[in-house]
């Protein structure tokens, strides 16, 4: 209890709570850039359609180096956040007594799970910040190919695949039900809602294929289909009508991405 007294007085502070904020137009901005990797491979062009490739576009730029460390800040504010959330439950900021509440066990795992996330991300960012950033498809198929050289790491692989599946599931539904707008202080609105919904959607869709790239991988004993969301965004272009779908992936994508925008002033903490 002394433990999650002392998370709370934390998440009481404004300015901790600023700061965890800075996480959103980060997120944003990692989405917008993937969403511009996606239009570019739907015109032929080359391209990694996933977070490290949004990594790899800001390491290029002039400056490069001071915006990545400035994205891993941010990652690393707001998963810190979440994992106040896994310890007091959601939205901690909103509640002097949120020690003391009882929060359902399902929201501290997504709370967790969200925080892993970001903290990968961040990660990420930091080692192409150093120069010493490697590609998600290259990482994702080298570790596959470890993992599917024992029944246990195959077990694993199958599990990741069912888990980025059910997240993508989550999405779709937490778009298409309009849940997401319960994640606001304020009421909507035509433009965030309609922002939050195919934002959330097309996510969840791409993220669904990606789980499924996943588990078809470590059935084929195929490592160099667990590519994650670039190749879920390379499985859409491949399809029928795919530069179609990949220009509405984007579309979704941007979209989720001035949501996430959005976030750093009306998201609840």
């Amino acid at each position: 209890m002394a433990f999650k007294g002392t998370v709370n007085r934390v998440t009481e502070s404004r300015t901790v709570e600023s700061i965890a904020r800075a996480g959103y137009p980060v997120s944003g901005l990692l989405h917008l850039l993937i969403a511009y990797l996606i239009v570019r491979i739907a015109f032929g062009f080359r391209g990694e359609a996933d977070q490290t490739g949004a990594l790899a576009v800001l390491a290029a730029q002039r400056g490069g180096s001071v915006s990545l460390w400035m994205v891993a800040f941010g990652l690393v504010a707001l998963s810190l956040w979440r994992l106040a959330e896994v310890v007091l439950g959601l939205h901690p900021g909103e509640s002097p007594r949120a020690h003391k509440r009882a929060a359902p066990l399902v929201n501290r795992f997504k709370a967790f799970g969200l925080a892993v996330v970001y903290l990968a991300l961040a990660f990420a960012a930091v080692q192409f910040a150093l120069g010493v950033g490697e590609q998600g498809s290259d990482r994702a198929e080298g570790l596959s190919a470890r993992l599917m050289r024992s029944g246990s790491g195959k077990a694993v692989l199958v599990a990741v695949g069912f888990a980025i599946v059910a997240f993508g599931g989550y999405f779709i539904y937490k778009g298409a039900s309009r849940k997401f707008l319960t994640d606001l202080t304020v009421p909507g609105g035509r433009l965030m809602t309609t922002l939050g919904i195919v934002g959330h959607v097309a996510e969840g869709v791409v993220l669904c294929a990606a789980g499924v790239s996943v588990l078809l991988a470590s059935f084929m004993q195929d490592p160099s289909r667990a590519t994650g969301l670039d190749a879920a965004v390379r499985a859409l272009g491949q399809a029928e009508h795919g530069q179609t779908m990949l220009l509405a992936a984007a579309i979704g994508f941007a979209a989720y991405g001035l949501y996430s925008v959005a976030l750093t002033k009306y998201s609840r903490m």
